[in-house]
């Protein structure tokens, strides 16, 4: 009857959904070229999710933790990374040379890396804009004049801000690293245009900026750390991540105030409470 045939119509959907999953898991040689395909289709949008992208792991970062602070000597390097590698392409326009007082440098050290670069200033008493040497209240410039100079510079892809590209990709810093150390040859049956390189973490697996690390000690660290592939992964990561919350560490330490000074807030209430109140509450009155 009725009831039969709602069975039946329940296993065959069951069933498709299990052949689904299973192809979604292990996609063959077509699969994989049906979802590059896909991918390239899709160029110019923005995805939030691909079931073509490998899923990241997530690292024991010295941050992650409610009683935990950021590494500033992976801070440091990690800022020698980007200068020396990522600011070719990429700017960190939320990020003014104050920021990096105190954590990455000293005032005299932010200052001068500051006066290396012309800032437009003005209007002066003659109505015109100036340029002028770089102060601590300036922010770090991108290295592009304009969005349609960093698209003719890169093939036609806009290399984005960094300032706040933890926040803005799922999985954060645990996403820079994979990005970072990821890139490989396509495997078979997936094709790489001209200008594209293939990283499984990169959703779609195809994306316009190249490896930026490329051999261990690529960048010599004033420190003497040696300068592996991973550790300069681990160390551009931490500083990213330190970017998008410069005022983490503070947070951090004003919240475990408030909850200590919560903590003893209640002990009193309940103090006042048992052995106060207490006895004034439970007594009896009578009345002749």
């Amino acid at each position: 009857g009725c009831g039969g045939l709602w069975i039946a119509a329940m296993a065959s959907r069951l069933a498709n959904a299990a052949r689904a999953a299973v192809s979604r898991r292990v996609p063959s040689a077509g699969g994989y070229a049906t979802l590059a395909a896909a991918a390239g289709a899709a160029a110019g949008t923005t995805l939030a999710f691909s079931d073509d992208a490998l899923h990241f792991v997530n690292q024991p970062w010295s941050h992650s933790g409610p009683f935990e602070a950021f590494d500033t000597a992976s801070i440091r390097r990690g800022y020698q990374v980007f200068s020396e590698v990522c600011a070719s392409c990429h700017g960190l326009k939320l990020i003014a040379y104050r920021n990096l007082v105190g954590t990455i440098c000293t005032e005299a050290k932010a200052k001068e890396l500051a006066a290396e670069k012309e800032y437009t200033d003005g209007p002066d008493d003659q109505g015109e804009m100036f340029e002028r040497p770089g102060k601590l209240s300036d922010y770090i410039k991108s290295p592009y004049p304009n969005s349609e100079a960093a698209k003719a510079a890169n093939n036609g892809a806009e290399p984005p801000d960094l300032s706040l590209i933890t926040k803005g990709r799922h999985g954060g810093a645990d996403y820079i690293f994979a990005l970072l150390t990821g890139y490989r040859e396509p495997p078979p049956g997936v094709t790489v245009g001209e200008g594209q390189h293939y990283n499984p973490y990169f959703p779609g697996g195809k994306l316009a900026m190249p490896p930026p690390l490329i051999c261990s000690g690529q960048v010599e660290y004033e420190d003497g750390t040696e300068a592996s592939l991973s550790q300069m992964a681990k160390d551009c990561s931490t500083f990213l991540a330190w970017c998008a919350e410069p005022e983490q560490d503070v947070r951090k330490q004003m919240g475990i105030k408030c909850v200590a000074a919560l903590l003893f807030a209640m002990a009193g209430a309940g103090y006042y409470k048992r052995f106060r109140w207490s006895p004034i509450k439970n007594r009896k009155l009578f009345f002749h």
